[in-house]
């Protein structure tokens, strides 16, 4: 038997962020996008000493960490579904109200510089995972690639039509599982 796994993360907050931070980190890919890509700074700067807006640019839109987990209670694997999180765009690959996402959807992870590496879940190709563990950037990460669809380019972003877990019963996530993560 699966059970869904709590605590998916939809990318991006650090600890003592201040209220109205969100909004600013949310468009990260504004002209000042360029600016910050030229830099390299996951070249030189652990998670850690990221600012917020070096620290959302890291997200590559995949939307992966959005989908509903399920995990086998057995043998503690955990599996993908063709659900999202209910305030998911699936085609946007964006979170509907990132900003008041943990007050809205209460099991909504921050994710941290300590939890990037630690969490088994956690895409492979994901840019925090990949920098906590030394890995580096992925070459069709937009920051290295330029091309802000450079994940679903590479076929590791999520379908751009996806169903809300609003709309599927809990009963049949199981019959929804599509890859298995870990």
């Amino acid at each position: 038997m699966t059970t869904p796994l709590k605590d998916n993360p939809l990318t991006g907050h650090k600890p003592g962020r201040k209220a109205g931070d969100d909004a600013q980190a949310q468009s990260w890919r504004d002209q000042s996008w360029e600016e910050l890509r030229a830099t390299r700074y996951w070249e030189r700067k652990t998670l850690a000493e990221m600012d917020d807006h070096e620290w959302e640019a890291l997200c590559d839109g995949c939307g992966r960490c959005c989908l509903v987990l399920l995990t086998d209670e057995d043998t503690g694997e955990t599996f993908e579904t063709d659900v999202a999180c209910r305030l998911f765009d699936a085609s946007a690959r964006r979170c509907r109200d990132y900003e008041a996402r943990h007050a809205r959807v209460p099991d909504c992870l921050r994710l941290t510089p300590e939890s990037a590496g630690a969490l088994p879940w956690m895409p492979q190709s994901c840019a925090y995972r990949r920098l906590a563990r030394g890995e580096g950037l992925a070459d069709w990460h937009p920051l290295v690639s330029g091309d802000p669809n450079g994940a679903a380019a590479a076929g590791i972003a999520v379908p751009a039509h996806l169903d809300s877990e609003d709309a599927v019963s809990d009963s049949v996530l199981e019959t929804r599982i599509t890859d298995q993560r870990c």
